[in-house]
This record gives C-alpha cells, sequence and structure tokens, in this order.
C-alpha cells in the first residue's frame, strides 16, 4: 500500500502500519476501513484480522502491523513527491511503539527531496513524542490533526504544542459546523465532505465559515470535495472555483 494517489492534495501514500482503531465520528465510515475490509478479503498479509464485521459493515478490530516490507519504500523515490504517510491508519495511535515511529522519522530524514504530510485524531500523542530531543525537527515533514465538528476543535489546540515547520488541520469528513476557532501557527486547513455509502451531507454554510476564518489567520485554504455517494457527481468546486492552496514552508520558518 505505497504508492501513487489520487486524493487532491498529494502524490503518493506510504502505510508503514496496517490497522486502526474508531475513535471519534469521523471514523465511523472511514474509506480506509472499507479497503483494509477489501484487502483483508484478498488475502493480504498486512491486513488479516485488522477490521470485522459489525451490522454488515466492517470496523477496525485494533490489530496493528508495524510493516518492515514497507517502512523503506520512499527511499526508492527519486523524484520528489508529496507522501501521504499512513492514509489507512494513524502513526501516532496508542500501540505504535516509539522506536517504530523513530525509524519512520530516520526514513522522512534520510528524504529530504519529499514533503510527508501527516495525520493523526491523536495529537497529544504527536505532541507527547515529538517534543522528546530523539525526534529532530524535520523542514519536510507537515503535521496535522483532524476535526470533524465543534466537539474536537480542542486537537488544534494541542496541534499547537508539536514543533512543526507546517502544521494543518483537515476538517474532513466535516459533520458538523466547527464554529468560532483560532488558526493562529495552523499554516493550511484541508476542507471536504464524506464520501461513499451512508454519506453524511455538508453544509455549505459550515464549508465558508472555516473560508472566512482562513482568511483571517492567513491560512491556506484547500477545497478537497463536497463528498457524497458520488463525489465525481458532486465536485469540488466552491464559491465558484477550486480552491488549492498550499503553505508556504519559507513563510512558516520566518
Amino acid at each position: 500500500m505505497a504508492g501513487q494517489s489520487d486524493i487532491e492534495w498529494t502524490d503518493a501514500t506510504w502505510n508503514p502500519i496496517s490497522g486502526c482503531v474508531v475513535l471519534s465520528p469521523g471514523c465511523s465510515h472511514c474509506y480506509a476501513m472499507r479497503m483494509a475490509s477489501r484487502l483483508q478479503a484478498m488475502g493480504h498479509s498486512a491486513y488479516r484480522g485488522v477490521t470485522k464485521k459489525v451490522n454488515g459493515r466492517p470496523v477496525w478490530t485494533g490489530k496493528l502491523y508495524l510493516r518492515e516490507d514497507a517502512l523503506e519504500a520512499p527511499l526508492r523515490w527519486r523524484k520528489p513527491r508529496k507522501i501521504f504517510v499512513n492514509s489507512m491508519s494513524d502513526l501516532f495511535q496508542d500501540g505504535v511503539p516509539e522506536e517504530f515511529v523513530a525509524r519512520v522519522w530516520a526514513v522522512m530524514q534520510r528524504t529530504p527531496q519529499h514533503i510527508y504530510q501527516i495525520l493523526t485524531k491523536r495529537p497529544e500523542n504527536m505532541a507527547a513524542l515529538l517534543n522528546k530531543s530523539e525526534f529532530p525537527l524535520l523542514p519536510n515533514v507537515w503535521l496535522g490533526t483532524s476535526v470533524e465538528n465543534a466537539k474536537f476543535v480542542s486537537r488544534i489546540d494541542l496541534l499547537r504544542c508539536v514543533p512543526a515547520v507546517i502544521r494543518f488541520v483537515s476538517f474532513e469528513p466535516l459533520v458538523g459546523a466547527v464554529g468560532e476557532v483560532d488558526l493562529t501557527d495552523i499554516h493550511w486547513a484541508i476542507v471536504g465532505g464524506e464520501s461513499g455509502p451512508r454519506a453524511r451531507p455538508m453544509d455549505e454554510a459550515w464549508v465558508e465559515q472555516i473560508h472566512r476564518q482562513c482568511g483571517r489567520y492567513e491560512t491556506a485554504f484547500f477545497f478537497k470535495q463536497w463528498g457524497g455517494i458520488n463525489k465525481k457527481a458532486t465536485g469540488r468546486t466552491f464559491l465558484r472555483r477550486e480552491w488549492n492552496e498550499y503553505p508556504n514552508p519559507g513563510l512558516a520558518l520566518d
């Protein structure tokens, strides 16, 4: 599970870990859970037992695999890429050993030609680990957290405790209004609706609220999708245009 990606804001995915757990409402219809279930049914050894069926739907079991076979994949990619780390999991979930995170960190340090984008729903774990001296600040590593509604806005405050050149928030799947949020020292915001079976709708007013606050804090704004059962049909146009803004690493270093 490493290679080119059709996720709009990245070029490739890299999954040195398989498996996860359901943590908050944004996890309920996770695409990675569905994909992991399919890979498990196909007999993929790195996904054996990571999901189970509950009321006919796949759900994470909490079983994890630390994937030696995938760990060094970026070392073979010469052309610079934006790489979404653990698109199928969470590097900072409970149960991932600090030593393995350090090995992932070492690969990213050895490949400065790439930009690594790491998302977590556990920014408290990310902050606790990355404030240790064993984890140097890497300018090619962007660190982010997911916020799906107002209940989880506190994750942004925790993200500010993480040493990073670029910090970002993924408001995806956006399943409720987030209200007024403090985007100080948040360099990038991704907004997107849920997609796939049983997708919950996203209100345009929720998007407008985030977009307005990005302008106030000079946070780059990326609108990923409206989502729905057929995300291609709903598209990714907001206010009559596509929004593909990225943060400026040079400004963040000033």
